[in-house]
């Protein structure tokens, strides 16, 4: 398997926008999170979270191309058939068959909620945030609107309710707060 240095590469060097980075990191730490409580193989399900959105600046404004771009950048990469799966799974190219899936297709959207809610938090930071006051925001439908409430709730495909599911994902995110810069 594609080792996490040569997938960071990849992500580096397709790329550009540093927050779209920043959310990469943030969907590999929860995928690590989701994996150890399921059971996955936390480098699998990382790798999944680092690798699902590489084509992204590439198919913005080609949504209908959003992963497949990516399975062609992946080409001939020694990438797991599973990870390829749910980074198609993530963006509705295929079904949520797997736990993993179910993940991924959970926690991609979760990292925007998050990361606008610590911004909003009169500390600016990840340490202070709490799900519930996520949870808060999560109600307020136009706080953080690209943030699909609807993904984010499918959560409860995995067994979780919104606030177990929230609390993991600040968790994780806080494990990673100074790459984050929050």
């Amino acid at each position: 398997m594609i080792t996490r240095e040569e997938a960071l590469e990849m992500v580096n060097t397709h790329l550009k926008k540093k927050n779209l980075v920043k959310h990469v990191l943030a969907v590999e730490v929860i995928m690590r999170a989701l994996a150890e409580r399921y059971g996955g193989d936390p480098e699998v399900w990382g790798m999944a979270g680092l690798l699902h959105d590489l084509d992204y600046e590439r198919t913005f404004e080609d949504p209908d191309n959003h992963g497949c771009v990516t399975m062609d950048l992946i080409e001939g990469v020694d990438v797991p058939e599973e990870v390829r799966h749910a980074i198609l799974a993530h963006c509705d190219k295929a079904g949520r068959d797997s736990d993993m899936d179910r993940a991924i297709y959970a926690a991609d959207p979760v990292t925007g909620l998050i990361v606008a809610s610590a911004l909003m938090h009169p500390s600016k930071s990840l340490a202070e945030t709490d799900a519930e006051f996520v949870g808060k925001r999560f109600k307020e439908k136009r706080f953080a609107a690209g943030a699909n409430r609807e993904a984010i709730a499918s959560c409860s495909e995995l067994g979780l309710d919104l606030h177990e599911f929230l609390e993991i994902a600040l968790v994780a995110m806080r494990s990673i707060s100074k790459e984050l810069g929050l």
